[in-house]
């Protein structure tokens, strides 16, 4: 099957019905309406904003949010545009939850749609912003001029593949494609397979602009300067994991096109016998952390849990454990998340050589050598081979389960996973780790497929 043939097909599945956009606009107008009843009653200088993929006809048919925004005049105090827009959101909001972005804003639902109502400030262009989520109406308004009908229905396309190979999304869970960054995509590429063709020779650091403007310089592996505000990088969610997979997928896609990179296969988990003989055969040890969930939104979790990883590698690095891979696990039925390394080793020698500086850095020489020389860890005091000091010493600890144990809460895991920790956490060797809640953990791990392959 060809990639029209396909790509028409996933289109049926995704693209809303002309009823389904009617309902939906319904329920929009009746959620303006009623903010609109709140805003006159209240006597709030505000006025409405609908922003978002439906306010620009490119959301999914399974997957819409109501984004509504509160716009406030530019002298509103912002402890005035907080309180307004929190109490607006409570009001009219079920289940109401509130966020942060760069000032609170509620997210709950409105007649069974997940909504957000987000208070900012009314500007005509980037330069007069005074918080983050200003720009947001500027970016509704861009696509809408620039983004063709026929278009619309190719971001549909890169958004659905984005999410069946599991980059859709700049949440700090996913760390991939936000819905604006696939909309400016397409409008560089016009079409959908005019991107896969191309991104299958991105090189790191990449750059896009829509617009002929001077911009900084910026570190990561995607860069698209936004075409409202030249001061920032849309694609600066994007990480480096994330970046390489979609290139993969765009080379898969366009050598054997699959309904399965738009929606894969449901994974089924092993059992543990076979994720034990999987781990036999890679070899080296496993050893984990278990964390209480700190009850605090994904946007703040999942950087903390990633930082902790960064740290407890580091730690390891410093006493001579190898980790090759660290992973994390979040377990939302349990309320707990996992921290897994996998080590060359579990158990060191006793003994390890310490390398010292060379005998030309006379100062750095004498420092080993006061450290070292009369140090209790020290077995044999220190020598010089090939221009170079040396000293064999004790270690620290040659078990890599009371390294954790011994030394985790000193490290800097994050302020929430930090709280959590002196609450209490468990070390888990490797029998430990297998356990039913963890058994799709490893099988996405160890099977090595990528999602289309599954």
């Amino acid at each position: 099957m060809n990639h029209r043939t396909i790509e028409q097909q996933i289109l049926k599945r995704i693209t809303p019905k002309p009823q389904e956009k009617q309902d939906l606009l319904a329920v929009v107008h009746k959620l303006t309406e009623d903010v609109q009843h709140i805003l006159d009653t209240e006597q709030i200088a505000a006025k409405i904003q609908l922003v978002g993929s439906i306010a620009k006809d490119t959301y999914l048919q399974n997957n819409v949010d109501i984004d509504l925004f509160i716009q406030f005049p530019q002298t509103t105090p912002r402890s005035i545009l907080e309180k307004n827009g929190l109490f607006i959101g409570r009001k009219i909001l079920t289940k109401p939850e509130e966020c942060y972005a760069e000032h609170p804003y509620v997210r709950g639902y409105y007649k069974n749609y997940k909504t957000e109502i987000v208070p900012c400030y009314q500007i005509q262009d980037a330069t007069q912003k005074l918080s983050a989520v200003d720009r947001t109406p500027l970016h509704t308004k861009y696509v809408i001029t620039h983004l063709d009908e026929i278009q619309k229905n190719e971001v549909r396309l890169l958004k659905q593949f984005l999410k069946g190979i599991g980059c859709y999304g700049a949440e700090a869970e996913i760390e991939g494609f936000s819905g604006y960054l696939c909309e400016i995509l397409i409008i560089n590429y016009s079409s959908f397979n005019n991107l896969l063709t191309d991104a299958q020779s991105w090189k790191q650091k990449i750059t896009f602009t829509l617009e002929k403007v001077n911009h900084p310089k910026f570190d990561t592996p995607l860069i698209f300067i936004d075409p409202v505000d030249n001061e920032r990088n849309v694609a600066s969610a994007v990480c480096e994991e994330k970046f390489t997979l979609f290139i993969d997928a765009c080379t898969a896609y366009l050598k054997q096109p699959l309904s399965t990179f738009f929606f894969p296969n449901e994974t089924k988990p092993w059992s543990i016998k076979k994720i034990r003989d999987e781990q036999e055969k890679r070899g080296g040890h496993y050893i984990g952390i278990r964390i209480a969930k700190p009850q605090i939104i994904s946007e703040n979790l999942y950087p903390q849990i990633r930082k902790a990883v960064r740290s407890i590698i580091e730690l390891c690095k410093q006493h001579d454990f190898i980790v090759q891979d660290a992973q994390f696990y979040v377990d939302n039925t349990q309320d707990f998340f996992y921290i897994v390394l996998w080590t060359t080793q579990d158990i060191l020698p006793d003994i390890c050589l310490h390398t010292g500086p060379p005998t030309t850095l006379k100062s750095n020489v004498e420092d080993f050598l006061k450290k070292w020389t009369d140090n209790p860890l020290t077995l044999k005091k220190p020598y010089e081979k090939d221009g170079r000091l040396y000293v064999e010493r004790k270690r620290d600890y040659t078990d890599i389960k009371k390294l954790l144990t011994k030394e985790i809460n000193e490290l800097s895991l994050g302020k929430h996973v930090t709280q959590m920790m002196k609450k209490g956490y468990n070390i888990l060797e490797q029998k430990d780790l297998l356990i039913p809640n963890l058994t799709l953990f490893w099988t996405l791990y160890l099977d090595g497929k990528r999602p289309w392959e599954r």
